[in-house]
């Protein structure tokens, strides 16, 4: 399942798809099959105006982001927290060390906040190397690195670095929460990816407080053209698709007990 969703994604996401269709349609052209030709080069340039010059992709994570809204205060109490992996980028931080963010980043951020702020919490930290080779370090090992490195004692992190996918984040953090007597952590992943991370724990039975950080639009965003910023409105868009994609896979293969979970 593993593989087979990384294939998927490599040529479902927009840009990737818009070429596929371009070599389609130049195929269709070299066997004089024209009209459908033009419908594969026209499909393809709808597909690239919409990625490129359209605000799409942001207000539909704008949705994703509203489904559970951020917390108006920090918790009066915090006994654990779990962070989902995808942080940090784990090709680079293999070769050279150190720890280097993506634009996930916000989630290890605030771990520390917090865990500076309740030193007898728990930290989980579940992720592990989700790269095809499966040749690098995992979230996990790096988390440490940045954890401890702020003064976080290293007895307070439970690393679970096998996970690949958000499915096999849960899979192995309930082994993990079971062994450690650990029930209602707080659940720490960006804001897009909260619907369908609450919706495997809850699916898992595991109770979770979600924590939602790393936004990625403003929350006021409309639909309609964007010329200002074609290289960001693809990035939205890719990352908007392919979490609606994962949360209709999930739902259809009962790994959620709903399509767009909520509070």
């Amino acid at each position: 399942m593993f593989l087979l969703s990384k294939i998927f994604w490599l040529a479902a996401q927009p840009l990737s798809l818009t070429f596929l269709m371009m070599i389609l349609g130049l195929f269709l052209l070299l066997a004089a099959r024209v009209r459908l030709a033009v419908a594969s080069f026209g499909l393809a340039s709808v597909v690239l105006f919409v990625t490129l010059f359209t605000t799409s992709g942001a207000f539909a994570l704008q949705a994703l982001e509203a489904r559970f809204p951020r917390p108006d205060g920090d918790p009066a109490d915090l006994r654990c927290m779990t962070v989902l992996g995808g942080s940090f980028e784990t090709e680079v931080t293999t070769a050279r060390g150190g720890v280097e963010f993506n634009q996930s980043g916000d989630r290890f951020v605030e771990a520390l906040r917090l865990a500076l702020n309740y030193p007898q919490s728990v930290i989980l930290v579940s992720g592990g190397d989700g790269s095809l080779s499966g040749d690098y370090e995992g979230d996990a090992t790096v988390s440490r690195r940045f954890l401890t490195g702020f003064g976080v004692d290293p007895k307070r992190l439970i690393e679970e670095d096998d996970s690949r996918t958000t499915f096999e984040n849960v899979r192995n953090a309930k082994a993990l929460v079971g062994t450690s007597g650990l029930d209602g952590c707080l659940l720490i992943t960006s804001a897009y990816h909260m619907p369908r991370a609450v919706g495997l724990f809850s699916k898992a039975g595991i109770a979770v407080r979600p924590w939602p950080v790393d936004y990625r639009t403003s929350g006021k965003v409309a639909l309609g053209i964007d010329l200002t910023q074609p290289t960001s409105n693809s990035q939205l868009t890719s990352t908007a698709l392919r979490e609606w994609i994962g949360l209709a896979a999930y739902y259809l293969t009962g790994r959620t007990a709903t399509f767009l979970p909520g509070p």
